[in-house]
């Protein structure tokens, strides 16, 4: 008799190799990253000439561009924005809920929770992470390691934002013949905040579009929907 493997494959993914297949969603965004960054990239370069031919100042090749202040800026401002998204979101979904949402904690489990539900400490089990058996600084850090390494992305991009802002708005005043910004300066200058916020105020509407869209439409199969079949008010479960 032959014998069969507990583990079986869903049928939306039979005959993928098993690597692709169980890393297909991270593979499937990191090819769209790359992709959708050398599309920026080319269509960064070209606009750029556009406006160094507009100014009458040569024109500069694919390679030079990519290491301008402008396509640092035009990248980076995208990054900060979308971890500050993430950061925000880990963080406030810790104590914040939302009636009806998947994308919400179930209402009696606000806050950080128990040593037991979270099986931290004595309460780990043997496959849990070294660091969730632990105590003390390791248990402290490794509980709050998402939001760490989330923050710490936000700012760093932020920072590149800032400095790489200031190289490309202080190029476009030379060019007009006006002196140049301090970092200080553009900090507080029109240009750094209207690259910021127009970015902010776009993740922070697609984060609550979804959380509250979640409550009454459905996508079956997704864990970022509730089961199709689920009542509006149902909070915190998945499909």
């Amino acid at each position: 008799m032959t014998e069969h493997s507990s583990r079986t494959t869903p049928p939306g993914n039979r005959g993928l190799p098993g690597f692709l297949r169980d890393n297909g969603l991270g593979l499937f965004f990191t090819a769209g990253f790359l992709l959708t960054l050398l599309g920026q990239a080319i269509a960064g370069h070209a606009d750029f000439n556009n406006q160094l031919a507009t100014d009458g100042l040569q024109q500069i090749s694919f390679g030079d561009y990519l290491t301008t202040s402008d396509f640092a800026v035009d990248v980076s401002e995208n990054w900060q924005s979308e971890y500050l998204q993430f950061f925000l979101y880990v963080g406030v979904t810790v104590w914040l809920l939302q009636r009806g949402s998947p994308e919400s904690k179930e209402l009696h489990k606000g806050g950080t929770e128990s040593d037991e539900a979270q099986m931290v400490g004595r309460h780990a089990k043997d496959s849990s992470p070294k660091w969730a058996k632990a105590g003390g600084w390791r248990l402290a850090v490794y509980s709050n390691s998402l939001l760490l390494v989330m923050g710490t992305i936000f700012v760093l991009s932020w920072l590149v934002q800032s400095t790489t802002g200031v190289a490309a708005y202080n190029e476009q005043r030379l060019r007009q013949l006006q002196a140049p910004l301090s970092w200080g300066d553009y900090l507080g200058a029109a240009d750094f905040w209207n690259r910021t916020l127009q970015n902010w105020q776009s993740e922070l509407l697609a984060v609550a579009s979804m959380a509250v869209l979640s409550i009454y439409l459905r996508q079956r199969g997704s864990p970022e929907s509730k089961p199709v079949g689920a009542a509006h008010g149902a909070t915190g479960v998945e499909g």
